[in-house]
């Protein structure tokens, strides 16, 4: 099976298709500090010491850059890249063929617009450079903060085009198949400037049956494919019609399969008669949480990912603790089992433990037993005394508090004998962050884990943030797939940078990519 990645990222969605019997036909990413990981990965080409010793990747090529030499382009904005033609430097060779396999490093904007203006490549790409059977997959999870309830949710962000951009790129190289993946957000209706509801998924999903694809709408959950974080997820597959009449033909009538993409079918021909005008209302989307559409998923092609007990946080990282760790869980150990064909290392890498400040770690063991009480009356009040906003703790919270034994500033664990000990305490210990909680190591992570300050560890010994390998263990990623670039970035370079940390937040988790991967083999 041969596919393309586009939004490749660090490689997560990559690992998995890999790992499923996918063949990289073209891999094309944005961001050169994940291409960095990417490329190290699947390539085993090291572009900083390639940069440091002045010389040319062979697998990594640029679409456009302001720079010439390799060491400034790892660190360039990739938001100020030239467009194609003008000032700048392009490695896009003139035998096309030469980009076979390759990870092309430049906007998908720019992409689709040498596909349009070079003829030849949109055919080889068509064909996937010659191998059997032609191009069988195009898929990626175009970024869309826009979309996320932690974004903006701006109709008309320029984010928010990349799905039309995505589907570009669809129309102009006939894949049998597409999958679009993400967030969860891209779900919730959110009102436009005029005041009347927007349902990006929908829209995105008449785009498809526009350029003759019948998409399917899924709503899923790694942690229903056993990755060990509670991470809901959109993803969208794009059957081309005639390959859908092909293997539609092998649906027994009444099945599930048959049941799956019956609102499909019917969606298809009233956007063919109604175009892009056809008001919200005439997709439905199939929930993985909903007990009636799992059963589906559990009797249908969509089996996979839904066939795995789910794994916890102390599964994935258990073994990984700077004291008393303890030993690798089957987790574990079948995860780098299963992408064993990755270059072995004997050490584990990206496991820098970072140094937190004594006033942290007390706060990170108040986190920790916020989590154990679990009440989120309780949470809110201790919150706002931190904040500042209050001076005053009620008994219920004192009652539940008194309890438990908080890091003192001779760094042993006590408890505090009165409330107003208490209070004193919250307030040497303030903090405008709301999002920050620890880690419950008996249940998968919370969604939300791309940035150290998301979450710290659940151990009373570990008063600390994670790693970014236990940050990519939680994803699924084994400890042979390496990060490279920096590990972390602040301030003015947020915005473009994509150091480590959140190489993993973005990606797709290998685990879930492997089984999404097999499913749609099932359609091929």
């Amino acid at each position: 099976m041969n596919h393309i990645e586009l939004f490749a990222g660090c490689g997560g969605l990559s690992l998995g298709l890999e790992k499923a019997g996918y063949d990289l036909v073209l891999a094309n990413e944005l961001s050169p500090m994940a291409a960095e990981t990417f490329a190290f990965n699947f390539f085993h080409e090291d572009l900083s010491q390639l940069a440091y010793e002045n010389k040319k990747p062979k697998h990594s090529i640029w679409l456009s850059s302001n720079k010439l030499d390799l060491k400034s382009r790892l660190r360039e904005n990739p938001f100020e890249f030239p467009p194609l033609g003008s000032v700048g430097y392009g490695d896009i060779p003139k035998d096309i063929s030469a980009l076979d396999g390759k990870l092309i490093i430049g906007s998908i904007v720019e992409l689709n617009r040498l596909l349009e203006s070079n003829e030849n490549l949109t055919q080889h790409l068509r064909d996937a450079f010659g191998r059997d059977g032609g191009l069988d997959l195009v898929s990626g999870g175009p970024p869309c903060q826009s979309f996320s309830m932690a974004g903006l949710r701006q109709k008309d962000c320029d984010k928010n085009t990349l799905p039309w951009e995505f589907a570009k790129f669809v129309e102009k190289t006939q894949p049998k198949l597409a999958m679009l993946e993400n967030v969860t957000g891209i779900l919730r209706a959110f009102k436009d400037e005029s005041g009347n509801s927007f349902h990006a998924w929908y829209e995105v999903a008449k785009v498809f049956a526009t350029i003759d694809y019948i998409p399917l709408c899924l709503h899923i959950n790694a942690r229903f494919a056993g990755i060990a974080q509670n991470r809901p997820r959109f993803i969208l597959i794009a059957v081309r019609r005639d390959h859908f009449e092909l293997i539609s033909a092998n649906f027994e009538e009444g099945s599930a399969n048959a049941e799956l993409f019956k609102s499909s079918l019917s969606f298809f021909e009233l956007v063919q008669k109604h175009g892009s005008k056809l008001p919200f209302g005439h997709l439905k989307y199939f929930d993985i949480a909903n007990d009636k559409d799992r059963e589906l998923f559990e009797v249908s092609f969509l089996a996979e990912i839904t066939s795995t007990e789910t794994a916890t946080v102390k599964d994935a990282i258990d073994d990984l603790k700077e004291e008393k760790p303890g030993k690798k869980s089957k987790y574990v150990r079948a995860l780098n089992a299963t992408f064993d064909f990755l270059k072995n290392s004997s050490e584990i890498h990206n496991h820098d433990f970072r140094r937190n400040s004594d006033v942290v770690k007390r706060r990170f063991r108040l986190y920790q037993i916020l989590q154990d009480i679990d009440d989120r009356k309780i949470t809110k009040e201790v919150f706002t005394i931190l904040k500042g906003e209050i001076s005053e703790l009620s008994e219920y919270a004192w009652s539940s508090c008194s309890k438990y034994k908080y890091l003192q500033r001779d760094n042993q664990l006590n408890e505090f004998k009165t409330k107003e000990q208490f209070v004193s305490y919250l307030k040497d210990h303030p903090t405008k962050k709301q999002t920050q909680k620890a880690l419950v190591s008996s249940l998968p992570a919370p969604a939300a884990l791309s940035i150290p300050d998301d979450a710290c560890h659940y151990d009373p010994n570990e008063l600390r943030v994670l790693t970014v390998r236990e940050m990519a263990r939680i994803q699924s990623f084994p400890d042979n797939f390496i990060f490279r670039s920096k590990v972390t970035t602040g301030g003015k370079m947020r915005s473009f940078e994509v150091p480590q940390y959140t190489q993993v937040g973005n990606a797709v988790p290998p685990l879930l990519g492997l089984k999404l991967g097999r499913c749609l083999s099932k359609l091929l």
